[in-house]
């Protein structure tokens, strides 16, 4: 397991390190505009932590290419410690891009105060991000592995948009349940729904995952 883990590591090594070099970048530039403009932050926290879990499923792609992944189902290695090993790598890859969003965030805070409206809204974008990171892998990880090696891009952009479908209508059946005016606790009540839904469709999808990649030929 650890050598699948290390080789996914390679794999996404050079598109991360790229992408973190802009994150840097665009993080100076949006912790040093004015606090009032959240937007902002906002935007940067959710590139943050859906960005790296792109970048994690699109080094599937690299491995199809280089057939490399049709040498590890010749090696001494089980499918499901192969998938697993993707869906470990995909979380913590998602972990970096909070970590990365969470320091921009506590920086804004630092320097000008607390930029959201409510106490609840840096909760409920970490919600968004992580719920479309978790929902967006829950649809492309089975996609990939049922045929889809030579459409893996459309297929993460179908992913994508199928987990921010997911968000908004989890969003809307919460504000239709609780009304459209919701207290905090209420709102952090919707938000742990929504993650804990993640959590079980990623899991959910692995468990597919596996069934569909043990059935895969040579």
């Amino acid at each position: 397991m650890k050598g699948l883990l290390k080789n996914n590591v390679y794999a996404v090594l050079s598109n991360a390190k790229l992408f973190s070099a802009m994150m840097l970048v665009l993080g100076i530039f949006v912790v040093g505009i004015d606090h009032d403009a959240q937007i902002f932050i906002i935007g940067y926290m959710l590139l943050c932590m859906t960005g790296f879990s792109v970048i994690a499923a699109a080094s599937l792609r690299r491995e199809s290419v280089s057939k490399w992944s049709k040498y590890k189902l010749t090696a001494p290695i089980r499918r499901t410690d192969i998938v697993k090993s993707y869906f470990l790598s995909q979380m913590a890859w998602l972990c970096i891009g909070m970590l990365l969003a969470g320091t921009a965030a506590a920086l804004s805070i630092l320097f000008y105060g607390f930029p959201f409206d409510k106490d609840t809204d840096i909760f409920m974008v970490y919600v968004v991000g992580i719920g479309l990171s978790l929902f967006m892998g829950a649809i492309f990880f089975p996609l990939f592995y049922l045929g889809g090696e030579e459409r893996s891009e459309i297929l993460i952009g179908v992913s994508l948009l199928g987990g921010v479908g997911v968000i908004m209508g989890a969003s809307s059946l919460m504000n239709r349940w609780f009304g459209p005016h919701m207290t905090a606790f209420q709102i952090m009540t919707a938000g742990a729904a929504i993650l804990v839904c993640a959590l079980l469709a990623f899991f959910l999808s692995f468990l597919l995952t596996v069934r569909i990649f043990q059935k895969k030929e040579l």
